[in-house]
């Protein structure tokens, strides 16, 4: 059957849901992980919000006039990110997954973002493969991260909810460490009320969008990214993204009772910039 890669609807949106969370538990059963999404509501809930969003541009895969799969693009920042891509649990290895990716990364380059960037469970061998061989670069072995709260001051550092007025000292610790800003999802989840800044010796040392999968956190030091962590009241499924390779803070969050979910990693294409402090990624960079 002929292969239609086109723009996403809100139409699309229950349909490309039940695959998204179809093939997300089929994956993960399958290496014996838990499953990234709980049910086919939450994928209902966040896809629909995806495919509505400005600042993301979502394909859909159709064959013979049936959603079999669907990617997105999120353009809210200087560099692009990919996910979540998924593509339906009986249509898998006929070239949907290329086909989708292709889509994406066309579009990043039509409109000129330096560099396209992304998150690969790293037990999924396929998507790895995959890719790979489209350009993209293993940069950084991340694990997620899933515990109860910490809820315990560090010393020196005060935690607050991010403002509007913050943006501006966001986006310059933003611009230190990884050498671009990413005020379009700052902006986001200061109107969401999920954003929060650590201010230590009068000033902002680093913030967080999110603490969890969908949310990025930048700082100066491991002792600010301490503070928003301590401070978090709640970590949600599937958690939050560390870099393994950040030993000092993996070793501060197990011996505060946080556990190692599952390990992924983080792939780029173009522009990348080595960091220059320390961060959590989300789930698309």
């Amino acid at each position: 059957m002929p292969l239609t890669i086109r723009r996403a609807t809100a139409a699309d949106v229950p349909s490309a849901a039940k695959i998204c969370f179809e093939a997300f538990h089929a994956i993960n059963k399958d290496h014996n992980f838990p499953p990234d999404i709980p049910s086919v509501e939450a994928a209902v809930g966040f896809m629909g919000i995806l495919f509505a969003h400005p600042g993301f541009y979502c394909f859909v895969a159709e064959v013979d006039g049936k959603v079999v799969g669907s990617n997105c693009l999120d353009e809210r920042s200087p560099i692009s990110g990919i996910g979540p891509i998924t593509i339906d649990v009986h249509s898998q290895n006929q070239g949907i997954g290329r086909a989708l990716m292709q889509a994406v990364m066309d579009r990043s380059d039509q409109h000129g973002f330096p560099g396209i960037r992304l998150i690969q469970a790293a037990f999924h061998n396929r998507s790895l493969s995959l890719y790979t061989k489209l350009g993209f670069e293993a940069r950084e072995p991340l694990s997620a991260m899933l515990g109860l709260a910490i809820l315990k001051p560090v010393e020196g550092c005060t935690v607050r909810p991010a403002t509007v007025a913050d943006i501006d000292a966001c986006a310059r610790v933003c611009i230190q460490v990884h050498g671009h800003h990413r005020t379009g999802e700052l902006s986001d989840a200061i109107a969401q009320h999920h954003a929060m800044v650590v201010e230590r010796q009068g000033r902002i040392t680093g913030y967080t969008t999110e603490l969890g999968f969908f949310g990025h956190t930048v700082a100066e030091s491991n002792l600010d990214l301490q503070a928003i962590l301590a401070a978090t009241p709640e970590f949600e499924e599937p958690g939050f993204l560390l870099p393994t390779r950040n030993t000092e803070l993996l070793r501060w969050c197990l011996e505060n009772g946080l556990r190692i979910r599952q390990p992924m990693t983080l792939m780029t294409k173009g522009l990348y910039n080595k960091p220059n402090g320390s961060y959590l990624p989300s789930v698309t960079f």
